[in-house]
C-alpha cells in the first residue's frame, strides 16, 4: 500500500468489524432453532438471559481491549498493535464459529466473545489515531469521513485530529449484519450453521485486515515521539510519494517534530489533581462524563443491538419480518449519518442540534409507546403469525426509522465532538479518556438490561426512553455552554478558569511586548527543526 487511502482501507475493516459484531449477537439469539438447539425456547427470562450476555460480554471485553491500547500503542507504535488486537479479534471470532451445542457451546459463544471484544477495543481505539497521524491535513478530513460513515457517525473536527478513536457502534457494520441475519433466516431453518456462518464472516474483513496490516508504513508522528526520526521521514516521504528531500516533506516532518515538544511542554508537570480538580476543570469532567451517560440511555444502542426483538415487540412477528425490518432501520442509519456528517454538523451548533435531537427522540418515543398502548401487536395463533404486520405496526417501525435521524443529527455524533471542544490541550487527554470510559460504562450496563426491560416493561420501555430523551438531554443541551465557533483558548474563559478581564490582559501584554518577536522565534525553531531533519538526512 502506498497511499493514505489504501492504509485506510486496511485499517478501517477493524471498524466494520466494530459494527458488525456488536449487530450479529442479538439476531443469531433471536433464531428459534438456536433457542431450541440450547435449551432456552419458550423460556423468556433465559432468552434474556443469553441475548443480554451475547451482546454485553462483547463491550465488557471492549471495554479493557480499549484500555489497554493504550500504553501498547506507545510502547510498540500503531501498526503492529493494530496487528495484535486483530489476531486477538480472530482467535475470538473462531472460538465462537467452532460453536456446536450443549453443554459446552455458549461457554465458547461467551469465550469468543469477550476475546473478539477485546481486539475490537483495541482496535477502535487505535485505527482511527493511526489514520489521521498519517494523512496529510488536505485529505484528512476526507479520509476521515470514511471512518465517521463506518462508524455510529461520531463527528470529526479538523481541530481535534485524535477525538475519533473513541467511537463504539458501527453503521455499515451493523446493517451487514442485520442483512446476514436476514439471508440466514430466508434460506436456513435449521442446524449449527445458523450461528456458524454469521460467526464465521467476522473472519474475512478480519483476515484481510490482519494480513493487510503487514503491507502498510508505521505512523510517522510515532517514530518521531520515540526519537526514530529518520525513519519517520522515511515514511513520511513514502506517504506522500514525494522523496525525502522535499520541501514539503521537510516541513510536514518539522511541523510534527515541532508539535511533539510542545505538547510535552504543556503536559510537564501535571498530575491527576490538577488535573481533575484545577480551577474551572471539575464541570469540564463531569460534562464529559454525563453527557455519555445521557447518550447511552437515549434508547438508541437497545434498538442498535437488540433491534430483531424490539421489531418483534410492536409486532413484526415471525423470523424475517423483524430481521427486515431490522435491515431498514440500519440503511436509514447509514444514510442520516452520511448526510449530518457531510452537510450538517457545522450548521446548526451544538446545542440547538443536540436539543432538536433530544426533543425529536424523545417525542417519537411518546407517541411509540403510545401506539404499543393503545393497539399491542395481534396474538400469535396455533404458532402461525399474521401474514403482515398491521398498520399500527408499521406505524410504529416507521417512527423508529424517523427517531433515527434525529440521534444521527444529535446525540449520536456531537458528544465527542462536544467533549473535543471543551478541554485545554494540557487536560484532553484526560478528558477523552473519561469520555471513553463512560460511554464503554453505560454501554455496556445499557446492552446488559435492555432485554429484562423489554420483558418487564413491554411498551413503557419507550415511555422510559422518552422521558430521558425529554426530562434529562433535552434540558442538559439547554445548560450547557455553547462551544461551536469559539476557540480552545475560550473554553477557560467560558469555565472559568480565567477570567475574561485576565485573559485579555495578558493577550495586550503579549502584544505589547512584541507579538512580531514571538512569530520570528517560532520561524527560527521551525527552520531549526527543519534543518535537523535534513541533516540527519545527509
Amino acid at each position: 500500500m502506498n497511499s493514505e487511502a489504501g492504509l485506510a482501507f486496511v485499517v478501517y475493516w477493524g471498524i466494520v468489524l466494530f459494527g458488525y459484531d456488536t449487530g450479529i449477537g442479538g439476531g443469531v439469539v433471536s433464531n428459534p432453532y438456536f433457542q431450541q438447539h440450547f435449551g432456552v425456547s419458550g423460556n423468556q427470562k433465559k432468552i434474556d438471559a443469553v441475548s443480554s450476555n451475547v451482546v454485553a460480554v462483547l463491550q465488557a471485553g471492549a471495554f479493557f481491549g480499549a484500555i489497554g491500547s493504550a500504553p501498547i500503542s506507545a510502547r510498540i507504535g500503531r501498526r503492529w498493535t493494530l496487528e495484535f488486537f486483530t489476531l486477538i479479534f480472530c482467535l475470538g471470532a473462531i472460538l465462537q464459529t467452532i460453536a456446536s451445542g450443549p453443554p459446552h457451546g455458549l461457554g465458547l459463544i461467551y469465550g469468543g466473545r469477550v476475546v473478539a471484544g477485546v481486539g475490537i477495543g483495541g482496535i477502535s481505539s487505535v485505527a482511527p489515531a493511526f489514520v489521521s497521524e498519517c494523512s496529510p491535513k488536505d485529505v484528512r478530513g476526507r479520509i476521515t469521513g470514511l471512518f465517521q460513515i463506518m462508524v455510529r457517525s461520531y463527528s470529526y473536527d479538523e481541530s481535534t485530529p485524535n477525538l475519533i478513536r473513541y467511537t463504539t457502534k458501527v453503521a455499515i457494520g451493523v446493517m451487514i449484519s442485520y442483512f446476514v441475519n436476514f439471508g440466514i433466516s430466508a434460506h436456513i431453518s435449521t442446524g449449527v450453521l445458523i450461528w456458524r456462518i454469521p460467526f464465521a464472516i467476522q473472519l474475512v474483513p478480519g483476515g484481510i485486515m490482519a494480513l493487510g496490516i503487514l503491507t502498510i508504513k508505521e505512523s510517522p508522528r510515532w517514530l518521531a515521539s520515540v526519537g526514530r526520526n529518520e525513519e519517520a521521514l522515511k515514511n513520511l516521504a513514502y506517504l506522500r510519494k514525494e522523496p525525502e528531500t522535499s520541501p514539503d516533506v521537510l516541513h510536514e516532518m518539522a511541523e510534527i517534530e515541532a508539535a511533539i515538544i510542545e505538547e510535552r511542554e504543556v503536559r510537564k508537570g501535571l498530575g491527576w489533581k490538577e488535573a481533575f480538580f484545577g480551577k474551572g476543570n471539575f464541570v469540564r469532567f463531569f460534562i464529559a462524563f454525563f453527557i455519555f451517560l445521557l447518550q447511552q440511555w437515549a434508547g438508541q444502542n437497545s434498538v442498535n443491538y437488540y433491534a430483531p426483538q424490539i421489531f418483534q415487540a410492536i409486532g413484526y412477528e415471525g423470523t424475517k419480518a423483524p430481521l427486515l425490518a431490522s435491515g431498514i432501520y440500519g440503511v436509514v442509519k447509514v444514510v442520516a449519518t452520511a448526510i449530518f456528517i457531510f452537510w450538517g454538523v457545522e450548521t446548526l451548533g451544538r446545542k440547538l442540534s443536540l436539543f432538536i435531537s433530544a426533543m425529536g427522540m424523545g417525542i417519537l418515543f411518546y407517541i411509540i409507546g403510545a401506539l404499543l398502548k393503545t393497539h399491542p401487536p395481534p396474538p400469535v395463533v396455533n404458532g402461525q403469525p399474521p401474514s403482515s404486520p398491521p398498520p399500527a405496526s408499521q406505524a410504529m417501525a416507521g417512527l423508529l426509522y424517523i427517531y433515527v435521524v434525529f440521534y444521527s443529527m444529535g446525540w449520536g455524533p456531537l458528544p465527542w465532538v462536544y467533549v473535543a471542544d471543551i478541554f485545554p490541550t494540557r487536560t484532553r487527554h484526560y478528558g477523552l479518556a473519561v469520555a471513553s470510559a463512560s460511554q464503554w460504562l453505560w454501554n455496556f450496563v445499557v446492552s446488559k438490561v435492555t432485554p429484562q426491560m423489554k420483558t418487564n416493561l413491554g411498551y413503557k420501555i419507550f415511555i422510559m426512553f422518552a422521558t430521558v430523551n425529554v426530562g434529562a438531554m433535552a434540558t442538559f443541551s439547554l445548560l450547557i455552554p455553547e462551544t461551536k465557533n469559539r476557540s480552545l483558548e475560550e473554553m477557560d474563559v467560558i469555565f472559568g478558569a480565567v477570567s475574561a478581564e485576565e485573559r485579555q490582559a495578558y493577550i495586550n501584554k503579549v502584544e505589547n511586548e512584541g507579538v512580531h518577536g514571538a512569530v520570528e522565534h517560532a520561524d527560527n525553531s521551525s527552520n531549526s527543526v527543519r534543518s535537523d531533519s535534513v541533516e540527519r538526512k545527509v
